[in-house]
Protein backbone atom coordinates (compact mmCIF):
# COMPACT_ATOMS: atom_id res chain seq x y z
CA UNK A 1 0.00 0.00 0.00
CA UNK A 2 1.47 3.36 -1.01
CA UNK A 3 1.44 6.42 1.20
CA UNK A 4 -1.55 8.00 -0.56
CA UNK A 5 -3.68 4.89 -0.18
CA UNK A 6 -2.68 4.54 3.45
CA UNK A 7 -3.56 8.15 4.18
CA UNK A 8 -6.92 7.77 2.46
CA UNK A 9 -7.63 4.68 4.57
CA UNK A 10 -6.78 6.50 7.81
CA UNK A 11 -9.10 9.40 7.08
CA UNK A 12 -11.81 7.04 5.89
CA UNK A 13 -11.83 5.30 9.26
CA UNK A 14 -12.06 8.59 11.16
CA UNK A 15 -14.85 9.66 8.81
CA UNK A 16 -16.89 6.65 9.96
CA UNK A 17 -17.31 8.35 13.31
CA UNK A 18 -18.16 11.68 11.70
CA UNK A 19 -20.76 10.03 9.47
CA UNK A 20 -22.38 8.30 12.43
CA UNK A 21 -22.63 11.62 14.30
CA UNK A 22 -24.14 13.50 11.35
CA UNK A 23 -27.72 13.18 12.59
CA UNK A 24 -29.42 15.17 15.37
CA UNK A 25 -31.33 12.18 16.72
CA UNK A 26 -28.13 10.15 17.04
CA UNK A 27 -26.46 13.00 18.93
CA UNK A 28 -29.42 13.12 21.29
CA UNK A 29 -29.21 9.35 21.73
CA UNK A 30 -25.56 9.58 22.70
CA UNK A 31 -26.43 12.18 25.33
CA UNK A 32 -29.17 9.88 26.60
CA UNK A 33 -26.79 6.92 26.80
CA UNK A 34 -24.20 9.07 28.56
CA UNK A 35 -26.60 8.94 31.51
CA UNK A 36 -26.50 5.12 31.56
CA UNK A 37 -27.54 2.13 29.49
CA UNK A 38 -31.10 2.10 28.14
CA UNK A 39 -33.39 -0.21 26.22
CA UNK A 40 -34.13 0.76 22.64
CA UNK A 41 -37.80 1.38 23.56
CA UNK A 42 -36.75 3.89 26.20
CA UNK A 43 -34.39 5.68 23.81
CA UNK A 44 -37.11 5.84 21.15
CA UNK A 45 -39.63 7.35 23.56
CA UNK A 46 -37.16 9.93 24.89
CA UNK A 47 -36.13 11.22 21.45
CA UNK A 48 -39.64 11.09 20.00
CA UNK A 49 -39.35 8.48 17.24
CA UNK A 50 -40.63 4.94 16.73
CA UNK A 51 -38.69 1.88 17.85
CA UNK A 52 -37.84 0.75 14.32
CA UNK A 53 -36.20 4.07 13.44
CA UNK A 54 -34.45 4.22 16.81
CA UNK A 55 -33.02 0.75 16.20
CA UNK A 56 -31.68 1.87 12.81
CA UNK A 57 -29.98 4.91 14.35
CA UNK A 58 -28.49 2.81 17.14
CA UNK A 59 -27.26 0.30 14.58
CA UNK A 60 -25.41 3.11 12.77
CA UNK A 61 -23.82 4.20 16.04
CA UNK A 62 -22.86 0.60 16.80
CA UNK A 63 -21.26 0.15 13.38
CA UNK A 64 -19.06 3.16 14.18
CA UNK A 65 -18.19 1.47 17.52
CA UNK A 66 -19.68 4.36 19.49
CA UNK A 67 -22.21 2.18 21.32
CA UNK A 68 -22.45 -1.44 22.40
CA UNK A 69 -25.51 -3.61 22.95
CA UNK A 70 -26.62 -6.60 24.94
CA UNK A 71 -29.79 -8.66 24.95
CA UNK A 72 -31.98 -8.65 28.05
CA UNK A 73 -34.78 -11.11 27.43
CA UNK A 74 -36.57 -9.81 24.34
CA UNK A 75 -35.12 -6.32 24.70
CA UNK A 76 -31.94 -4.85 23.27
CA UNK A 77 -30.11 -2.63 25.74
CA UNK A 78 -27.52 -0.08 24.58
CA UNK A 79 -24.66 1.73 26.30
CA UNK A 80 -21.78 3.96 25.23
CA UNK A 81 -18.59 2.17 24.23
CA UNK A 82 -16.55 4.34 26.59
CA UNK A 83 -16.41 7.58 28.54
CA UNK A 84 -14.54 9.17 25.67
CA UNK A 85 -17.72 8.98 23.58
CA UNK A 86 -19.54 11.16 26.11
CA UNK A 87 -16.62 13.59 26.10
CA UNK A 88 -16.70 13.65 22.30
CA UNK A 89 -20.32 14.76 22.44
CA UNK A 90 -19.44 17.61 24.79
CA UNK A 91 -16.50 18.72 22.62
CA UNK A 92 -18.62 18.63 19.47
CA UNK A 93 -21.30 20.77 21.09
CA UNK A 94 -18.73 23.26 22.41
CA UNK A 95 -17.16 23.65 18.96
CA UNK A 96 -20.60 24.14 17.43
CA UNK A 97 -21.49 26.75 20.04
CA UNK A 98 -18.24 28.61 19.38
CA UNK A 99 -18.69 28.79 15.61
CA UNK A 100 -22.43 28.63 14.89
CA UNK A 101 -24.37 31.82 15.51
CA UNK A 102 -27.61 29.88 15.06
CA UNK A 103 -26.79 27.62 18.00
CA UNK A 104 -25.85 30.55 20.22
CA UNK A 105 -29.15 32.25 19.39
CA UNK A 106 -31.05 29.08 20.23
CA UNK A 107 -29.20 28.75 23.53
CA UNK A 108 -30.09 32.34 24.38
CA UNK A 109 -33.71 31.27 24.54
CA UNK A 110 -32.78 28.82 27.29
CA UNK A 111 -30.73 31.53 29.00
CA UNK A 112 -33.49 34.13 28.70
CA UNK A 113 -33.61 34.41 32.49
CA UNK A 114 -29.94 34.57 33.58
CA UNK A 115 -30.94 35.02 37.20
CA UNK A 116 -31.97 31.37 37.12
CA UNK A 117 -28.43 30.22 36.37
CA UNK A 118 -25.96 29.26 39.09
CA UNK A 119 -23.24 31.89 39.15
CA UNK A 120 -20.40 29.82 40.63
CA UNK A 121 -17.86 27.54 39.00
CA UNK A 122 -17.89 23.76 39.19
CA UNK A 123 -15.29 23.36 41.93
CA UNK A 124 -16.85 26.10 44.03
CA UNK A 125 -20.28 24.49 43.69
CA UNK A 126 -18.85 21.12 44.72
CA UNK A 127 -17.17 22.68 47.76
CA UNK A 128 -20.40 24.45 48.77
CA UNK A 129 -22.37 21.22 48.43
CA UNK A 130 -19.79 19.35 50.50
CA UNK A 131 -20.09 21.95 53.27
CA UNK A 132 -23.87 21.76 53.13
CA UNK A 133 -24.26 25.36 51.97
CA UNK A 134 -26.31 24.48 48.88
CA UNK A 135 -28.48 21.57 47.82
CA UNK A 136 -27.52 20.13 44.44
CA UNK A 137 -30.63 18.52 43.02
CA UNK A 138 -30.50 15.83 40.33
CA UNK A 139 -33.89 15.83 38.60
CA UNK A 140 -33.14 13.01 36.14
CA UNK A 141 -34.79 9.57 36.42
CA UNK A 142 -33.47 7.58 39.41
CA UNK A 143 -31.67 4.95 37.32
CA UNK A 144 -29.56 7.69 35.73
CA UNK A 145 -28.68 9.05 39.16
CA UNK A 146 -27.67 5.56 40.27
CA UNK A 147 -25.34 5.19 37.27
CA UNK A 148 -23.46 8.43 37.94
CA UNK A 149 -24.19 11.82 39.43
CA UNK A 150 -22.51 15.02 40.57
CA UNK A 151 -20.82 14.71 43.98
CA UNK A 152 -23.08 15.41 46.98
CA UNK A 153 -26.15 15.63 44.73
CA UNK A 154 -29.56 14.55 45.94
CA UNK A 155 -31.86 12.57 43.66
CA UNK A 156 -35.32 14.04 43.22
CA UNK A 157 -36.73 13.19 39.77
CA UNK A 158 -38.80 15.90 38.15
CA UNK A 159 -41.87 13.65 38.13
CA UNK A 160 -41.66 13.37 41.95
CA UNK A 161 -40.54 16.90 42.78
CA UNK A 162 -43.91 18.49 43.48
CA UNK A 163 -44.81 15.74 45.96
CA UNK A 164 -41.45 15.86 47.76
CA UNK A 165 -41.03 19.58 48.38
CA UNK A 166 -41.28 19.04 52.14
CA UNK A 167 -37.91 17.22 51.98
CA UNK A 168 -36.12 20.37 50.80
CA UNK A 169 -34.80 23.13 53.09
CA UNK A 170 -36.28 26.58 52.54
CA UNK A 171 -33.31 28.44 53.98
CA UNK A 172 -30.73 27.18 51.45
CA UNK A 173 -29.94 27.76 47.79
CA UNK A 174 -31.01 24.86 45.55
CA UNK A 175 -29.11 24.18 42.31
CA UNK A 176 -30.85 21.81 39.91
CA UNK A 177 -29.27 19.94 37.01
CA UNK A 178 -30.23 17.26 34.49
CA UNK A 179 -28.55 16.02 31.27
CA UNK A 180 -26.60 19.08 30.19
CA UNK A 181 -27.27 22.39 28.41
CA UNK A 182 -29.94 21.06 26.05
CA UNK A 183 -31.95 19.39 28.82
CA UNK A 184 -35.00 21.33 30.02
CA UNK A 185 -35.97 19.26 33.07
CA UNK A 186 -33.89 21.51 35.32
CA UNK A 187 -35.71 24.58 33.93
CA UNK A 188 -39.04 23.04 34.87
CA UNK A 189 -37.69 22.17 38.31
CA UNK A 190 -36.45 25.71 38.95
CA UNK A 191 -39.74 27.17 37.79
CA UNK A 192 -41.70 24.93 40.16
CA UNK A 193 -39.37 25.57 43.09
CA UNK A 194 -39.39 29.35 42.72
CA UNK A 195 -43.18 29.36 42.43
CA UNK A 196 -43.29 27.51 45.74
CA UNK A 197 -41.02 30.01 47.47
CA UNK A 198 -37.64 28.23 47.26
CA UNK A 199 -34.40 29.92 46.22
CA UNK A 200 -33.54 27.85 43.18
CA UNK A 201 -31.21 28.08 40.22
CA UNK A 202 -29.91 25.66 37.59
CA UNK A 203 -26.58 24.67 36.17
CA UNK A 204 -26.04 23.71 32.53
CA UNK A 205 -23.71 20.92 33.64
CA UNK A 206 -24.59 17.26 33.50
CA UNK A 207 -22.45 14.19 34.09
CA UNK A 208 -20.90 14.45 30.60
CA UNK A 209 -19.78 18.04 31.15
CA UNK A 210 -18.43 17.16 34.60
CA UNK A 211 -16.51 14.23 33.13
CA UNK A 212 -15.13 16.30 30.24
CA UNK A 213 -13.85 18.84 32.76
CA UNK A 214 -11.89 16.10 34.54
CA UNK A 215 -13.97 16.28 37.72
CA UNK A 216 -15.03 13.25 39.76
CA UNK A 217 -18.49 11.73 39.66
CA UNK A 218 -20.31 9.80 42.36
CA UNK A 219 -22.06 6.46 41.96
CA UNK A 220 -24.45 4.35 44.01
Amino acid sequence: MNNRSLKDLLYEQVARVGKALANPKRLEMLEMLAQGEKAVETVAAEVGIDVKLASAHLKALKEARLVQSRREGKRMVYRLSGRDVAQLGVTLRQVAEEHLVELRLALQQIMAEPERLAQVGRKVLMAQAKRGEVVVLDVRPPEEFDTAHLPYARSMPLAELEHRLAELPRDMQIVAYCRGPFCLMSDEAVKLLTQRGFRARKTFDGVSEWLAAGLPLARI
